[in-house]
């Protein structure tokens, strides 16, 4: 394998001149570079990466660490981080913690011990804190915590624009199905749901708490939740579901208890994974901007490797994405809102 004095000696230069070269040192004049560039090439040598950034005190790489890399989700997002590091000749090392906080903790210091650049962090739902000594920048992705950056969407402002769309179809009683109480991300939500359902549910005597189910955001949990509310008398005519995941169950409990989505029942949920657009009716979703979320994350953390960044809030807005899960509420089921005609039979 070539080194660098190999070079130095076909280029007939220094080793300090081709040491230069390839560290891109602008005091080289274009003909020298060109003549190590050349001998470079004809050696077929390889700089070695650690040294150079030893030197320059950069490795160009980015940890980021997810609690549950089968999430859609944070699937789709370490895609869009890799896409906006390897544009700016940026390499990501992805752990996945399992949603363990130990393992998160152990994961934080193998990848600082390496020497990245900084650390873009889904922290686990049960995390409360983060070290404080490490000593790469760390900024956080969709899970605040107090102390440090982070980048997020605009969580209950999504869950509003959902429910005022089924409202706007008609619908009085709508459900929700909730995400873990100690996740800031589906209090949000939640916010966002009651924000919008609790006068109309205090107008008309139902009880909210009854229509709420709490449920983890996968898909059998929005199964199991979604169950709940269909199998009950006065079952809501429309569901709010706090994840794609969740949604995709309930649509499968609507299925198995033969009501007709959104004949019978309308679903709607948040995130806009990509199976959102796969499943039968093709789900009403709230899609947050994932590929802005990566690219303002991995600029901030970068950013503040450069200097002593304040700590930063970043909030997106969402879109609604209307699709074939959501629709009118049935005549039968028509309930006016106060002040309004109810419409005639």
């Amino acid at each position: 394998m070539a080194s660098i004095g190999d070079v130095a000696r076909l280029a007939g230069v220094s080793l300090g001149t081709a040491s230069r070269v390839m560290n891109d040192n602008p005091a080289v004049t274009p003909q020298l570079r060109e003549r190590v560039l050349a001998a470079a090439a004809r050696l077929n040598y390889q700089p070695n990466a650690l040294a150079r950034a030893l030197r320059s005190s950069r490795t160009h790489s980015i940890g980021l660490i997810l609690p549950d890399v089968t999430n859609p989700f944070f699937g789709e997002l370490a895609k869009q981080v890799e896409q906006v590091a390897a544009g700016i000749n940026y390499t990501v090392m992805l752990a996945n913690s399992n949603d363990d906080p130990e393992a998160e903790a152990n994961y934080i210091k193998a990848l600082s011990s390496r020497q990245v650049d900084g650390l873009l962090i889904v922290p686990c739902e049960e995390t409360k804190s983060l070290p404080r000594d490490v000593k790469v920048p760390i900024v956080l992705v969709d899970r605040p915590l107090r102390g440090f950056s982070v980048v997020q969407c605009d969580h209950r402002g999504g869950a509003i624009s959902a429910v005022q769309h089924l409202v706007s179809l008609g619908h009085r009683r709508i459900g929700c199905i909730a995400g873990p109480k100690h996740l800031s991300v589906a209090r949000e939500r939640y916010e966002g749901y009651r924000h919008v359902a609790a006068p109309i549910y205090a107008a008309h005597g139902f009880d909210l708490a009854a229509d709420t189910v709490i449920a983890r955001f996968d898909y059998d949990c929005g199964y199991e939740a979604a169950l709940k509310l269909l199998t009950r008398p006065d079952r809501p005519t429309a569901i709010f579901a706090s994840s794609d995941q969740q949604a995709i169950g309930a649509l499968r409990a609507a299925a198995d208890l033969d009501l007709k989505v959104p004949g019978d029942v309308s679903i709607v949920g948040f995130d806009a994974i990509t199976l959102a657009k796969l499943v039968t009716p093709r789900l009403t979703t709230v899609a947050q901007p994932i590929a802005a979320i990566a690219d303002i994350a991995v600029r901030t953390v970068l950013h503040a490797r450069e200097s002593d960044a304040k700590v930063e809030r970043h909030r997106l807005p969402t879109l609604l994405q209307p699709a074939n899960s959501s629709g009118p509420v049935g005549v039968e089921n028509v309930v006016a809102l106060p002040g309004r005609a109810r419409p005639q039979r």
